[in-house]
């Protein structure tokens, strides 16, 4: 039976969550503060459970890179990827490293905008299939909105599922460390919490 391996990005194979990370990285610390001041009334009502963690992470988004250039922000993803490499996981990516070794399919399903993530698994030579949070761009520019929906709790397994349809034709091993892999975790043959 074919073998598949599924890993979150953010904590599984990070040590951090890479938007907060990334939105620094982008606008420095001062233009970090001022737009999560304006938009801390908003995360806290996300944390309550009281806004959707889809519509929150979309303004928070659109906010800082609203009207950025495409060329600008992948450009902007890879220097990340390639100055953040620290903040990679080693216990995990061993694991998926053997994974890859074995002749496993490896998906990484994130919440994050793939844009970014991309870059790391490149920056370690890794090739595997990332599904990640997808921005849509106009013109050559970002509107700031998501081209697809959130990669964060079900939506991981539909992501899987759209590119897995036969779910009987493989086992299913998946890393997360949230409450945003619950869903996969629980999908899995085999779910490991990190």
């Amino acid at each position: 039976m074919k073998k598949v391996f599924a890993f979150d990005f953010d904590g599984t194979l990070t040590t951090r969550d890479t938007l907060i990370d990334f939105i620094r990285f982008a606008r420095g610390n001062v233009g970090f503060l001022v737009g999560f001041l304006l938009y801390s009334p908003l995360l806290l009502l996300m944390k309550l459970h009281l806004y959707s963690n889809d519509k929150s992470k979309q303004k928070v988004f659109s906010y800082f890179f609203r009207g950025m250039q495409l060329d600008e922000f992948n450009s902007l993803c890879r220097r990340y990827a390639h100055e953040r490499r620290h903040i990679l996981r080693a216990s995990t990516l061993q694991i998926l490293r053997k994974a890859l070794q074995e002749g496993a399919d490896v998906y990484v399903v994130s919440a994050s905008v793939d844009s970014w993530v991309a870059p790391f698994l490149a920056e370690e030579n890794l090739e595997v299939t990332v599904l990640g949070t997808q921005i849509e761009v106009k013109d050559g520019r970002l509107t700031g909105l998501f081209s697809s929906r959130n990669c964060y709790g079900a939506e991981k397994v539909e992501r899987l599922k759209a590119v897995l349809p036969a779910r009987e034709g493989f086992h299913l091993t998946a890393y997360g460390d949230s409450r945003g892999d619950r869903e996969l975790l629980a999908w899995a043959d085999e779910g490991h919490l990190v």
